[in-house]
């Protein structure tokens, strides 16, 4: 779903950039009046993992791939704001170091995923959960409806988009990238289901209120098993992920709008398509550049989280260290 280059026109690109530093700008004083210094590392951590992840396209139907966005599995784990930090961190280097999505749409891109579908899918999952029982069943059946919401929400509002850029008309664009989106979403439901079920049984900690979460949890020591997770699934699984076009590339080409796309980049990208140059093997070059993106995404979350926790951190603490919370 990252658009590219030449599908939006201006207008469309400079209002879903503002939307987007609005919904930046919110997460970020979030983040910095509520997240604890010790949880910084499991932002870069959701970063890793939704880059790797984001590689791992699976196919769905009729020639068409999806894959992971992870905006409500971040949510669902970290809270609605991280995931806006960690959701923007691997679009951006998705754009600028794999041309993954164009730098003209990246306002686009980040509006649609990193802001939108966290924000629609945490409200979503909090409702459904109110609504059920608070066992861990219900959780895993809001996180499932959350994560299948999210996906086509944020798939509405690129068709949005792109018809108010004049690419295609509207009535053309929401039946083909809400259908095509919908089989794709049952794909991130499953997915974020399993994950989130997963840490449910291994490290319960990570899903309960924050006043249960015990007085010394090892973030720092999960963020590295997670990370080296990350790297597994870019180094043994992306190889093999299918190569089908994926949801907007096939609406693209079905509606006759695929040419739109900038034949030449704006700004030209170091290892576009995930693909080192000068590399014989393509498999090698795959796994590399998946591994470095993998941590740069970690690194660029991380950074930033923790810039914006120690102040924050502080003001928690009474005279004497402790918290004025305890």
């Amino acid at each position: 779903m990252h658009i590219p280059d030449g599908f939006l026109d201006a207008k469309t690109a400079i209002a879903s950039a503002g939307l987007s530093a609005v919904g930046i700008g919110v997460a970020l004083r979030s983040v910095r009046r509520t997240s604890s210094a010790r949880r910084v590392p499991l932002i870069g951590l959701a970063a890793a993992f939704v880059f790797a992840a984001q590689m791992l396209n699976f196919p769905v139907a009729g020639g068409t791939s999806g894959h992971l966005i992870g905006a409500v599995l971040v949510a669902v784990l970290l809270g609605p704001s991280a995931a806006v930090l960690a959701m923007t961190a691997v679009l951006v280097v998705q754009c600028f170091v794999f041309a993954d999505g164009g730098v003209t749409a990246l306002g686009a891109n980040i509006f649609n995923m990193a802001v939108v579908a966290p924000g629609v899918g945490y409200a979503i999952y909090a409702l459904v959960r109110r609504v059920a029982a608070g066992s861990l069943r219900a959780r895993l059946l809001a996180t499932a409806f959350a994560a299948w919401c999210a996906t086509v929400a944020a798939a509405v509002l690129c068709a949005g988009e792109l018809a108010l850029s004049g690419t295609v008309a509207w009535n053309a664009a929401f039946p083909a990238m809400a259908g095509i989106h919908m089989l794709i979403a049952f794909g991130e439901a499953v997915i974020t289901t399993l994950v989130v079920a997963a840490v449910a049984r291994a490290r319960p900690e990570l899903l309960a209120p924050s006043g249960e979460i015990p007085a010394r949890p090892r973030y720092a020591e999960l963020a590295a098993y997670g990370v080296l997770v990350s790297l597994g699934l870019v180094a043994f699984v992306a190889p093999f992920a299918s190569n089908w076009p994926d949801g907007l590339e096939k609406v693209a080409t079905m509606l006759g709008f695929a040419q739109r796309a900038a034949a030449t980049p704006i700004l030209v990208a170091p290892w576009p398509a995930y693909t080192i140059p000068g590399f014989k093997s393509a498999t090698s070059s795959t796994i590399l550049a998946g591994g470095v993106g993998t941590l740069v995404a970690f690194i660029l979350a991380y950074v930033l989280a923790r810039g914006l926790t120690p102040a924050s951190a502080a003001r928690r603490r009474g005279p004497g260290g402790e918290s004025s919370r305890a």
